[in-house]
């Protein structure tokens, strides 16, 4: 698992941290995708399809709607996240943005828990999540990481960022935690079904006499950061550009500080229920789009995290 469980794990792993997001944190967010105007141009007479190149390759239903529907834990800034306004914005409403320009459609981002994105997928509640979710191979065989149990379907996810996953305390107060090994004893604040709970509940099995690691799970990110800023536990853990955009956004920049090295560096990946085929080449085809026409590289450099882009869009290459 990676940040947010591996990047987070909508039932694992939601992680990835972004290496070198070393601009802690200065990457927020941007809002929801545009829809593509479907009529012709008046002005250059350029069709729709032109205007939206890849249009084409989506599933006849989607087309017909003119919107994806995308299930998303809205309350992990910089990645996504509600602005003063109550906008949608972040790193992936833009790259939303940008892809729903390619395919002529609308990318509407729907709230929900983070642990329960991938049951929504599989209810077909969501079209797609996208989420800061890591890909892993328990999530594409449909596995809960936790027990190694079959929970449902697995899903297919086109992988569009990397990231790891740090720890971080309140400023000038580290408890001497430098490592993942160093919380044995101590306690530790997490979002629930992320990459940052499954390697607390890891480590806490290897603390022997050192005493287990004392764990509070959260529904979102921003509830922990609560915990651990009022003095409720000794450190905090998550994806680490949401880490670093926590050190350098809270409290003016006074709440927070980063510990040790990020790990466990791993693909975010759109996730897609198996058997939709159609629209996952098509948000794959999408992805290569941006990347390879610089839109992609801009939204990265916007939100500073240069560090976890990538050249192209893999499919299902989490482990």
């Amino acid at each position: 698992m990676t940040a947010r469980t591996l990047c987070r794990t909508a039932a694992g792993p939601r992680y990835a941290a972004v290496a070198a997001l070393a601009v802690a944190g200065t990457m927020l967010l941007a809002g929801c995708g545009d829809q593509t105007d479907s009529a012709t141009s008046k002005d250059t007479g350029k069709s729709s399809e032109s205007a939206a190149p890849l249009a084409d390759l989506l599933p006849q239903n989607i087309k017909d709607k003119g919107v994806i529907k995308v299930g998303s834990d809205i309350a992990y800034p910089p990645v996504e996240f509600k602005d003063e306004s109550g906008k949608t914005v972040g790193i992936d409403p833009d790259l939303a943005a940008a892809l729903g320009k390619q395919l002529g459609v609308k990318f509407e981002f729907e709230n929900g828990t983070f642990d329960t994105l991938l049951t929504g997928l599989r209810s077909k509640r969501y079209d797609l999540a996208m989420s800061a979710m890591t890909d892993t191979k328990d999530r594409q065989e449909g596995v809960d990481s936790s027990t190694g149990k079959k929970v449902g379907e697995g899903v297919d996810f086109v992988d569009y960022f990397t990231a790891g996953v740090s720890i971080y305390t309140r400023k000038g107060d580290d408890k001497s935690i430098a490592t993942w090994s160093d919380l044995c004893g101590k306690k530790i604040v997490v979002q629930r079904g992320t990459v940052s709970h499954d390697l607390a509940k890891a480590e806490s099995e290897k603390c022997g006499g050192k005493g287990k690691i004392s764990i509070e799970a959260f529904d979102n990110d921003l509830e922990a950061q609560t915990r651990l800023r009022g003095g409720g536990a000794d450190a905090g853990s998550s994806d680490f550009p949401v880490a670093a955009y926590a050190v350098k956004t809270s409290g003016g920049g006074n709440d927070f500080q980063l510990v040790g090295e990020q790990v466990e560096a791993a693909p975010y990946g759109i996730a897609i229920a198996k058997g939709n085929d159609e629209l996952t080449k098509a948000v794959q085809a999408a992805l290569d789009a941006i990347i390879k026409n610089g839109e992609y590289g801009k939204i990265i450099s916007k939100w500073g995290v240069d560090a976890g882009a990538v050249t192209e869009a893999k499919l299902n290459g989490g482990s």
